[in-house]
This record gives structure tokens, sequence and C-alpha cells, in this order.
């Protein structure tokens, strides 16, 4: 994530420590699961809840180190963090991840935090959304040239305009509510999805508490489709920012000066390119 373009709240989203706690988050549950249909101990379940969750609350960056040098040499992440993870729990540690293949982290992981940053998308969209309606019933008589081929036509208003805007802010928000629902899934199915050496009540079990659905068929990872669908969603929604700042960023020519960017108290603006006369 580029930290100039990122709020902390995103990043942190993405951030090596929330995936760790996530990865820890499923072991865990995973462990519970079993533990209570009969396949590990309840008291050694209850030993890795326990120290996990206090080595997670220290975890620092000398526990990514410790990852990224044992990573070093096993090359493969998911084994790096259960080594790092046997080291803090113990014996009892030789419980966790039974069955279980690596994806069945890595997939599950990435809906959490798809669903966590989804959350937060979903509630940008309603801020963007009572903007553009405060401003469309603000200007709703703020007459403006209409324009077709970018060639001035029949007046319009300005709260018409940001009333299209709005409209189409509406779809997406909706768009992106049916993608986080279908990309919030969880899979538990061990290696190749034939749940071959665990319950499948153990991913019921982790999705629940994730606040996901369970995959109905999954292989060895969760299907693609759903991560497509999702990113063709955040696509289109995209395309609506770019519209409607494309559109102010027009109104706002030296030519049209229909518009005009607000600017905070103190607020810098960059001299004129000294060859082309834009602002550099």
């Amino acid at each position: 994530m580029v930290p100039r373009y990122t709020r902390p709240v995103m990043a942190a989203i993405w951030s090596p420590e929330n995936r760790y706690r996530i990865w820890f988050e499923i072991e865990a549950l995973a462990c519970e699961a079993m533990a209570e249909y009969g396949a590990v101990p309840k008291d050694a379940a209850k030993v890795v809840r326990e120290k996990g969750d206090a080595a997670m609350a220290a975890f620092s960056e000398a526990d990514l180190a410790r990852i990224d040098e044992i990573e070093a040499e096993t090359r493969h992440d998911v084994i790096a963090f259960l080594t790092w993870l046997a080291e803090k729990v113990g014996p009892e540690s030789r419980f966790v991840h039974l069955g279980m293949t690596s994806s069945d982290i890595l997939d599950t992981c990435l809906a959490v935090q798809l669903t966590q940053a989804t959350d937060l998308l979903l509630k940008d969209l309603d801020d963007v959304l009572d903007a553009l309606r405060t401003r469309a019933f603000e200007h709703k008589h703020t007459l403006t040239i209409g324009r077709s081929h970018g060639i001035h036509a029949e007046p319009t208003s300005f709260g018409l305009k940001l009333a299209g805007h709005y409209a189409e802010f509406v779809r997406n928000k909706e768009r992106l509510e049916t993608a986080r629902a279908e990309i919030a899934t969880c899979a538990i199915s061990g290696a190749v999805g034939t749940f071959a050496h665990l319950d499948p009540r153990v991913e019921s079990y982790v999705a629940e508490r994730l606040g996901l659905k369970p995959e109905p068929v999954s292989t060895q990872v969760i299907p693609r489709d759903r991560h497509a669908a999702y990113f063709c969603a955040l696509g289109v929604i995209a395309s609506g920012i770019e519209r409607l700042a494309i559109e102010v960023r027009h109104l706002q020519r030296s030519e049209v000066r229909e518009a005009e960017e607000f600017f905070h108290k103190g607020q810098k603006v960059p001299p004129p390119c000294r060859i082309s006369g834009t602002r550099c």
C-alpha cells in the first residue's frame, strides 16, 4: 500500500500484522471446532487459544522478523507462521492445522480481509451519497449549460447533473453489497477440498464465527470467479468515480469556469509551469 494514497485504516487491513492475526484466528477456531467434535483434546485447544491470543496481543516487529527468518529457510509462508506459533504455544501446537491445507488459511483470510475492506468502502459510499444528495437538492434550480458531444445544448440544472451521479452511486453500492456477499466465503476442506481428514462441521464452525459462508464446492482453493466478480464491481465503481471527477475537472477549466475547487485555509497552489502554463 502506498502511504500517501492510502488511509491508515485501510492500510492496516492489508498489513502483515492483521494477516497473521486472521491466520491465527482461523487456526484457533478450527482447533476449537475439532475439540468440540472429539478430534483434538479440549485442554489442548484451550492452551492454543490462550497462548496464541497472548502472542498475537504482543505481536511486534521482532515477531515479523522471526517469521521472515523462518520463511527464508522453509520457503513456505504458512509453515513459517505455524513454526513461529509453535514456539509461542508449546507442545499443544501439534494439534494446530490438523487435516488442513495452506489454502484453507490463505483463501479464508483473504475473504476476511476483503470483507473488512468492503465494509470500509460501503461506509465511504454512504458519505459520497450523502454529499451528492445534499448538493443535488441545494442546486436543484441552479441553471447551467447542458452539452451534447461537448457542444452547448438546452439549459439544465447543476442539481440534475449531481442527481444523475447520485443514482449511479446508489447502483454502485448495490453492486458492492452483492460482491461482498459473494466474496465472504470460507473453505476449510483440506487438500484438494475432499474433507478426507476433516469433519465438514469444522468448516461450518469457522465460517459462522468469521461471518462467512462455507464454499459449497471447493478444490484446493476457493473458486476464483468470486474474486473476478468482486474486482469487476470495484472497476465499475471506479469508472463512476472517474466520470464524476472528469465532469468536475471540466467545469473548473478556465474557459468553462462553471465550478471552482474548494481551498482550505493556508492551502497552497503550485505555480504555473513555465513551458505549458499548466500547474506543475
